[in-house]
């Protein structure tokens, strides 16, 4: 599973964080430090001490029995039952969104008799339970949670049975978490077809234990079976399952059959099914089937949407030395999903903020590392499946760390080095605030281990093993634990046997210390130089709270050492100790010392710098990593070395180099003019739009038709969007002449850019533009687009204002629409709020009752959306928002 706030945020959010990278509100790991200068080893001393006395606590002072207990652990599912195989016929109830299902489940004792099956089947109607080869009821216990089916007898585990189960399910949301924000595990998207401009639409979300909601099973992660979908449904539909397509009858009354069927065992929580009007693109790989699922109007980009599958399954497959291992590979895109996508087997679900022109997705990496993650998915998390939701990063870590392989694969050691970075980063911030070890048996939820820990951290520590063990290793170990654990589930100990079995070594060290300990070292480096001696002098101390981790990790890293030529040697450092020393004999005084040249730690350094030594590390140090912190140290100290530098990176060959060195350059008569060549000819549209912004602030009026310029002939609709933002700044008017060109455009960035300046105008003969076009504003950009049409209105007559909160008021009770849109709908009221409070502060007397009513309404609908949402993490979001009796 892909999370949405990491990949969503990515692809809806990117001025944020490429500005957040560039200027430096992400904190780089090298900054300025005191010197510390090493202390000479003393001789040994030996001194007798005084007696130590050892006393143990008085009687009072020890815990009463009542306040011992055991530490929260969350142990893998008790088997007691092994599911074979799963047989359903379904059928949909469209306007109740109902599930109308019959159940054929095989199973057998897994290893004691049994003479009941516990199956999990969540807020069913039962109608018949049943062996399925005969015609008498089975006595049973349901409690619409757990159906318990008592046997007529008990059976070994050398018997096989099947039983058949007849039912109805309701899936209806109770909750979900950060990751998936929503349980209902089945969804019916616009049921009934009220709203004409959204496709009437049914898929699942099955991950963690949700599958159950529509199929009765046992919804674990260390249970498997084969699988067989029958799905009758509308034939003007199509539809996906697991598995191949074996049949497709026409029923003769509009409706048809389609019969999937998957031949291997996986995961109940594997288990999907999507159905819509879709165009299906079709490709190929080895003979096995590659689909791709999109919208109709979508179905010329179907490639661009879902980016070098083929590719990648090759690449994956050879990498791992093990093809990949199911009969076909197929993804859809669904509207309002409750994550980012889901690796379902042989058939992934991703949102559909996946979905874009050719244009909409120019430079576009978001869809690479998201269809990467869920392929990658295929082997570690489908094929060889984590035993309890502890282990979970033994499938995300995996996943994350795909995309740095593919990043490095298709775009070169840059990209896949800043795509490491973004992760680091992830991690630490979460680390700031949350640590617990990796392999986290005492969660309290198991929805808590989509975090980035499981996922940013997991990739960063295989990183590092990678770089430990080396590639080929590596890769063999890789492929050792997939060829033995094959259709299984396992646990961490059994990829670090694999290891071992390889390399011969004992990595009991390595795991203990990153998969099962918390936290991540903090390591102060500093380096003195003796002239006398010639030596160098490198110390590096730990300095993480031993409290909450480790207070030593075991460290094996590099040192590359320059002279002032810019030649590296690389000297092998083993760090062991909270503070230690290493000395090296040099013929001069080095020009740099990089230590963990490779970056391969996770790890926050802190490193001193000068502005010389940043300056040779940008000009000599090969790294994309170590270019960016030596232009993050010399943007923030200035400087002739610093203005040198940035003017040099502005042709540096990485996109995101150059782009940070145009947001931190001197804007002069030496850089103008190359920011002008950037904004019109740099190959990268990011950079492109950086350019046009850092011109744009420089309020110049020559720059207006520059602007002009590259919104006639821009292909990108991010450039288009950041310079009518530019323009807006040096010709209001004909920005908004300008603006109106494109209000037809689907894409959400040029849309909100739009609605910043037509809110900025405060001409309420604008609004009808929201009105129109607030149905094509997904995610995270439906927010600043409804907070800005709130904005707009709240300028306009009292009327129009309640107008404007009525509908916005309508979208957020409306439970059938996406999270996001909901959320950006009550932002929004709330900004009617606020600028109505603004009003009253200058508001005539006689102004002020028809005020004070219109925001009494506001507040009013506010506390009715409140009570009507029913999602968890919006309900605790929404107590930010003020209640009747907090305006003033």
């Amino acid at each position: 599973m892909r999370q949405i706030n990491t990949n969503e945020l990515l692809n809806t959010m990117k001025r944020f964080l490429l500005f957040a990278l560039t200027v430096g509100l992400l904190t780089a790991c090298r900054g300025p430090q005191t010197l510390t200068t090493a202390a000479p080893q003393p001789e040994t001393e030996y001194r007798e001490l005084d007696t130590m006395v050892i006393s143990a606590p008085k009687p009072d002072e020890l815990k009463t029995p009542e306040e011992f207990e055991l530490p929260r652990y969350n142990p893998s599912a008790k088997r007691t039952v092994d599911l074979l195989h799963t047989r359903l016929d379904l059928r949909f109830d469209w306007e109740k969104e109902q599930v109308l299902g019959k159940a054929t489940l095989t199973l057998r004792p897994y290893f004691h008799p049994i003479d009941r099956v516990v199956l999990d089947a969540k807020n069913f109607e039962l109608h018949a339970v049943r062996f399925a080869d005969r015609s008498e009821p089975l006595r049973y216990d349901y409690d619409g949670r757990q159906l318990t089916i008592h046997l007529d007898r008990s059976y070994t585990r050398n018997e096989e049975l099947s039983l058949f189960i007849d039912y109805t399910a309701s899936p209806n949301e109770t909750g979900g978490s950060a990751a998936i924000t929503s349980d209902k595990g089945l969804f019916f998207i616009n049921p009934r077809g009220e709203e004409p401009d959204k496709p009437r639409q049914i898929w699942t979300q099955g991950e963690t234990e949700y599958n159950s909601r529509w199929f009765p099973t046992i919804d674990k992660p260390n249970e498997r079976c084969t699988q067989e979908l029958l799905l009758t449904v509308a034939d003007t539909l199509e539809t996906l399952s697991n598995g191949l397509l074996v049949a497709s009858t026409n029923n003769g009354d509009g409706t048809r059959t389609d019969h999937w069927k998957l031949d291997q065992p996986h995961a109940p929580y594997l288990f999907m099914i999507a159905v819509g009007d879709y165009a299906i693109v079709r490709d190929t790989w080895n003979g096995i089937p590659v689909e791709y699922y999109v919208e109709p109007e979508y179905e010329p980009y179907a490639r661009r949407i879902f980016p070098h599958t083929p590719e990648m399954l090759q690449f994956f497959s050879d990498k791992l030395d093990y093809p990949y291992p199911w009969p076909k590979y197929s993804q859809v895109v669904v509207r309002d999903y409750v994550s980012g996508a889901m690796e379902n087997t042989t058939a992934v679900i991703y949102g559909e903020f996946m979905q874009g022109t050719e244009r909409d997705l120019i430079d576009e990496m978001t869809n690479d590392k998201i269809v990467a993650h869920e392929l990658f998915h295929h082997w570690f998390g489908d094929l060889v499946t984590c035993e309890s939701w502890a282990n979970l990063t033994l499938q995300e870590g995996f996943a994350n760390y795909s995309e740095y392989l593919w990043m490095k694969h298709k775009y070169g050691q840059d990209e896949a080095d800043y795509h490491l970075l973004t992760e680091l980063q992830g991690y630490l911030a979460e680390a700031a605030n949350d640590i617990h070890p990796l392999i986290h048996f005492g969660y309290e939820d198991k929805e808590d281990m989509f975090d980035a820990h499981s996922y940013n951290k997991g990739g960063l520590v295989l990183h590092m093993l990678h770089h430990y063990v080396g590639d080929e290793a590596f890769f063999a170990a890789l492929n050792r634990y997939l060829t033995q654990h094959k259709y299984t589930e396992v646990e961490a100990d059994e990829l670090r046997l694999a290891f071992e079995d390889v390399t011969g070594e004992d990595l009991n060290w390595f795991f203990d210390q990153w998969f099962f300990q918390p936290g991540h070292p903090r390591l102060d480096i500093s380096t003195s130089w003796d002239e006398s001696s010639k030596t160098l002098t490198l110390t590096v101390e730990q300095q993480q709270p031993p409290d909450k981790m480790p207070a030593i990790f075991r460290l094996p890293t590099e040192v590359d050492i320059y002279d002032a030529s810019g030649k590296a040697v690389r000297h092998p450092l083993l760090i062991d100790q909270r503070r230690q020393s290493f000395t090296f004999q040099l013929p001069a005084e080095p020009a740099l010392v990089n230590f963990d040249p490779d970056n391969a730690l996770l790890a926050e350094k802190s490193e001193e710098l000068t502005p010389e030594k940043a300056a040779f590390q940008y000009a000599h140090c090969p790294s994309f990593r170590d270019r960016y912190e030596a232009l993050k140290y010399l943007s923030d100290h200035g400087g002739e070395r610093a203005a040198h530098t940035l003017e040099k990176a502005l042709q540096d060959p990485f996109w995101l180099i150059r782009l940070q060195a145009a947001y931190n350059v001197e804007p002069n008569d030496r850089t103008l003019p190359l920011l002008e060549q950037m904004a019109e000819t740099d190959p990268h549209s990011y950079v492109r739009a950086g350019a046009v912004e850092v011109l744009g602030s420089t309020q110049r009026p020559e720059y207006a038709s520059l602007f002009r310029r590259i919104l006639e002939k821009e292909p990108s609709y991010y450039v288009i969007a950041t310079g009518l933002s530019a323009l807006g700044e040096l010709d209001p008017k004909q920005a908004l002449e300008l603006a109106a060109q494109f209000e037809d455009e689907r894409n959400g960035d040029l849309l909100d850019a739009i609605g910043e300046l037509y809110a900025a105008s405060g001409d309420p003969r604008h609004l009808p533009f929201f009105e129109k076009r607030w149905a094509d504003m997904e995610g995270f950009a439906a927010i600043g687009f409804l907070e800005n049409y709130a904005a707009l209105a709240a300028a306009a007559e009292l009327p129009t204002l309640q107008k404007v909160g009525e509908k916005l008021k309508a979208v957020a009770i409306d439970m059938n629409t996406s999270p996001f849109k909901r959320y950006a709908a009550t932002n929004a009221l709330n900004t009617l709020h606020a600028e109505l409070i603004n009003r009253l502060d200058g508001a005539a007397e006689n102004q002020k009752n028809a005020l004070e009513q219109t925001d009494d309404q506001i507040l009013q609908w506010l506390e009715e959306v409140k009570k009507a949402e029913t999602n968890s993490q919006l309900k605790m979001m929404y107590q930010q928002f003020p209640d009747p009796a907090q305006r003033p």
